[in-house]
């Protein structure tokens, strides 16, 4: 609300006043309509970086002229009934806001995103990677020594052509998935590209299968959508392929989704024997299979894990994967290889949204991936990675010796936890805060009760171990 704004202090003006001008400024022009939530006193103070005292000095001010008022069990809000400031009327926002057609992001994600973004804690709750992790050097050698040479202009409806090419050699290479490039759509990311399927492949009334725990059990957009989710549980083997035929003699399944490799939250590998089962089952009922693939190239033993799509011989598998968890994820390369007229409904869908993506993270995309940087590059970061987890697995013996269980992951960036003692999972989310660190409470991620999950691909390796004693200590000291 107010991270885009900080008092300046070396006006005359007093800091107090300076507040109150802002909510007034903010309260006239609609961005805080009435009854708005606005921060206590002391979150406002921390935020500004002021005595609290100053604050309620400013809200005392707007309270007496009636623009905020203060309710048991609410809080400070903004009041319903405003100075008249024109002959209009404003908007009714709040109305607005739960008429979408898009349902927002669960609290718990949401409060994720603002914690991180906005306070100094040390995170093991964000699934990308640490700043240092990130091929900066090589990309500035890149963008010194190289031409640019795409046209200032939108792209393919596909994407850079270029890029799919060097996209279908990097797939062949790396992940024995043979396809074209006009198989493959360029996406904003992965995200981008589950929303397209999403929304293009399915109606309001589908069921669909998903793995417990899973990312895509946070995804709002099949709620919004009106589409059922048949929760699939899966072990350190992943998913049973019993469970997929029961889902469709029970519910019909449409689709199906599943996290093949190092498996965003468990960590799992999805089992040989299970890949060729789920495969035989899908093309038994005529069922697709979305693989979501971030982190099968993030092993840390020998070889990749595979991919269902590596042997997908019936073309059942719509593929995606990112540069995300292996690059940048601000670069917001992400990829999809499908049947050409499905590619070809995706992209017809994505030039409603974007017309495309940037050209310049297409062209430095391409560049990179054909480089003699990458192999490096990737080499290095799984090396990085292992030891994280490996800070990460002593850090947890350390502090919290026999009060967890886990499966230490071979590969990928996430640690799936469960708590032994009983816990209040917000209350130990907001100690936790408190103390400096932060994770994702594993009822984002799934229905089970008691998990959490540790992200090491973000903190610095020195900053792990003190993240798990904020930890350790704030699960014995929940209020």
């Amino acid at each position: 609300m107010t991270k885009e704004w900080k008092p300046d202090r070396l006006s005359e003006q007093p800091i107090y006043k300076q507040i109150v001008q802002y909510f007034e400024e903010q309260i006239r022009n609609g961005e805080l309509p009435p009854l708005s939530k606005l921060p206590s006193e002391r979150m406002l103070a921390e935020d500004l970086g002021v005595n609290r005292s100053t604050v309620a000095t400013a809200y005392a001010e707007l309270s007496a002229s009636g623009l905020i008022i203060s309710k048991r069990g609410s809080g400070t809000l903004v009041g319903e009934v405003n100075q008249d400031y024109s002959s209009g009327r404003l908007p009714n926002w709040n109305r607005m806001l739960i008429a979408g057609t898009l349902l927002p992001n669960v609290p718990i994600i949401q409060r994720i995103a603002e914690e991180t973004h906005h306070k100094n804690l040390i995170d093991l709750a964000t699934g990308q990677l640490s700043p240092e992790l990130f091929p900066n050097e090589q990309f500035q050698h890149l963008l010194k020594n190289q031409h640019f040479d795409n046209p200032l202009s939108y792209d393919h409806p596909h994407g850079n052509m270029k890029l799919r090419e060097t996209i279908a050699g990097h797939l062949k290479t790396y992940k024995k998935i043979d396809c074209t490039p006009s198989s493959i759509l360029i996406t904003s990311g992965a995200q981008q590209a589950l929303h397209l399927i999403i929304q293009c492949l399915l109606k309001p009334g589908d069921a669909i299968a998903i793995e417990n725990p899973s990312y895509t059990y946070s995804l709002p957009i099949f709620k919004s959508l009106g589409i059922k989710t048949i929760l699939l549980d899966a072990d350190e083997n992943g998913v049973n392929p019993q469970a997929i035929h029961d889902a469709y003699m029970k519910h019909r399944i449409r689709m199906i989704f599943l996290g093949s490799a190092y498996q965003n939250p468990t960590g799992a590998v999805l089992h040989s024997e299970r890949r060729k089962k789920i495969l035989s089952t899908a093309y038994e009922f005529g069922i697709p299979i979305v693989e979501d693939d971030p982190y099968s190239l993030l092993s840390f033993e020998n070889e990749s894990a595979a991919t269902l799509k590596s042997e997908d011989s019936h073309g059942i598998v719509i593929y995606i994967s990112s540069l995300s968890k292996m690059v940048s994820s601000g670069m917001r390369i992400g990829w999809i290889l499908a049947p050409k007229q499905i590619i070809e409904r995706l992209a017809d869908a994505r030039q409603q949204i974007d017309f495309g993506s940037s050209i310049f993270s297409d062209w430095l995309a391409r560049e990179f991936l054909k480089s003699d940087f990458f192999d490096p590059h990737l080499h290095q970061l799984k090396i990085e990675l292992k030891e994280r987890r490996d800070i990460l697995v002593s850090a947890i013996e350390k502090h919290l010796p026999g009060l967890v269980d886990y499966t230490v992951p071979k590969g990928g960036i996430h640690l799936w936890c469960r708590i032994k003692p009983a816990h209040h999972d917000e209350k130990l989310f907001n100690q936790s805060v408190d103390k400096g660190m932060i994770y994702t409470p594993g009822s984002a991620l799934g229905s089970n009760k008691g998990f959490v999950r540790f992200t090491f691909g973000r903190a610095a390796k020195q900053s792990i171990d003190t993240a798990i004693a904020a930890f350790s200590e704030a699960l014995f000291h929940q209020k």
